[in-house]
């Protein structure tokens, strides 16, 4: 099943609308519509949201009812545009508007839509589509994002896939969509790896699994027989590297998404962990405890020699790269408390970067580069925070109980940790769960997921 998921992304192709009729109808719509005097129409996503920008999205239009299709086209399209409407408005940067208002829900791609219509229920950007079976038997699918206001299109694109993968179409649409609107990347065409925990407080189970970011398409890579924490994606969202006890003995694995093979990271001597890939992919680095210290190690997969980059007494751990690999950010007790420093990539010039009250841990670099979120400990409470490089702009952004494990969206704009409750006097509670929040700290949300989960990994955008 893994090999025939990965097969059908393979088979993707997107195109713009760029050739043939597409093109024509594209060019149509450009030309016959003045471009309107005020500004294009942009979602500042910088700011709290306060004014999300309302937004109507259609059902994408069956061109034909094919009955090859479970359901034929129409129902894939209603589905395909329930998938844009959940991912735009999580992002909370959208109100998508309820289809009950719609005056004219029948838009087509190829037609240009009744404008007043749409500025009469007060939407602003409008979402048209449809679906068609080719004669091969893949899927495309074509939409248009619409300026109600200037009453002109902004973009339109096509794509084509396997029919069951309709769903990474819809949250391709979502990323297109997202990014005109904002000018930034979207991150909805992603998965998330992370521990699912199940059982009492005294013997849980912790197991791998995998999901879109969305929740859906959800599965298990490990057993639960042995002891799973801290899984990181490769930068090709093919492989996972993650900390297992196995045979009890606790050290750093490769897993591959594709044929679900593991595979042992060195036979080190001492206990290893905290893994995570460099941003090339082609090493990792983790930290390793042996003769009673802890340091930061750094393995070249594909010479398997590894090479010591931290020689302090105390404990060095939870290393991550920045994005150009030319940085280290980790969190260390070297000075007494728990802070973060951040050093060359070749272990050299290293500096503590956080000064505020309280124990800073679990730091991790933006995939933009321009901050580090982190676990902060102060007073009881837990945190999750983000700060620039240079320790300077630090921000809180949420504060519970107990939180911690940020990881990035792969735009750097969204932020996933997990949260656990407090057990009661019975030893009941201490559930764990996975949450989002926004650079903003204001679109804070709770993902959904079977069982408890914890230890979060966001992936690249799958391509």
């Amino acid at each position: 099943m893994v090999a025939d998921r990965g097969a059908d992304i393979a088979r993707f192709k997107v195109s713009s609308v760029v050739s043939g009729l597409c093109l024509v109808l594209a060019a149509f719509f450009l030309i016959a519509v003045p471009a309107p005097a005020w500004a294009v129409l942009k979602v500042d996503i910088t700011k709290g949201n306060v004014d999300p920008l309302p937004i109507a999205i259609t059902a994408f239009t069956g061109v034909a009812a094919e009955k090859t299709l479970e359901g034929g086209t129409d129902e894939i399209g209603r589905n395909i545009a329930g998938v844009i409407t959940n991912n735009l408005a999580r992002s909370g940067l959208f109100r998508t508007i309820d289809p009950k208002a719609f005056i004219n829900a029948g838009e087509t791609p190829g037609g240009r839509p009744n404008f007043g219509n749409w500025r009469g229920i007060g939407a602003q950007a409008l979402v048209t589509g449809q679906v068609q079976l080719q004669t091969d038997g893949r899927l495309r699918v074509e939409f248009r994002l619409w300026d109600v206001y200037g009453e002109s299109q902004m973009t339109g694109l096509q794509y084509f896939s396997a029919p069951r993968t309709w769903r990474q179409v819809a949250h391709m649409v979502s990323d297109a969509i997202y990014k005109r609107l904002t000018g930034e990347d979207g991150y909805f065409n992603t998965r998330i790896v992370y521990i699912s925990e199940s059982g009492p407080m005294n013997k849980r189970e912790k197991r791998l699994a995998i999901m879109d970011q969305d929740g859906y398409n959800h599965r298990f890579l490990t057993s639960g027989k042995d002891l799973v924490l801290t899984p990181r994606f490769s930068p090709t969202a093919q492989e996972i590297t993650y900390m297992a006890y196995y045979n009890n003995r606790p050290r750093v694995y490769l897993y591959n998404i594709d044929t679900g093979t593991q595979e042992l990271l060195g036979d080190y001597p001492g206990m290893t962990f905290a893994p995570r890939f460099a941003p090339d992919g082609n090493k990792v680095i983790f930290s390793m405890a042996a003769s009673g210290n802890t340091d930061i190690y750094e393995m070249d997969l594909r010479t398997r020699k590894s090479r010591r980059l931290t020689a302090d007494p105390n404990i060095d751990t939870s290393p991550s790269y920045s994005p150009d690999g030319q940085e280290i950010v980790f969190n260390s007790d070297r000075g007494g408390t728990q802070q973060l420093y951040v050093m060359d990539a070749n272990g050299g010039n290293v500096r503590r970067i956080s000064f505020g009250d309280g124990r800073y841990a679990t730091p991790v670099w933006s995939p933009r580069g321009d901050l580090i979120a982190f676990t902060k400990q102060s007073k009881g409470r837990f945190y999750i925070g983000v700060m620039r490089p240079d320790g300077k702009g630090e921000r809180l952004l949420t504060e519970s109980f107990m939180e911690e494990g940020p990881t990035w969206a792969p735009n750097g704009r969204v932020i996933i940790f997990y949260r656990k409750d407090p057990y009661d006097r019975n030893g009941k509670g201490g559930a764990t769960s996975l949450w989002s929040v926004d650079l903003t700290g204001y679109n804070l949300r709770k993902i959904i997921t079977p069982l408890d989960a914890s230890d979060p990994a966001w992936s690249p955008l799958l391509r």
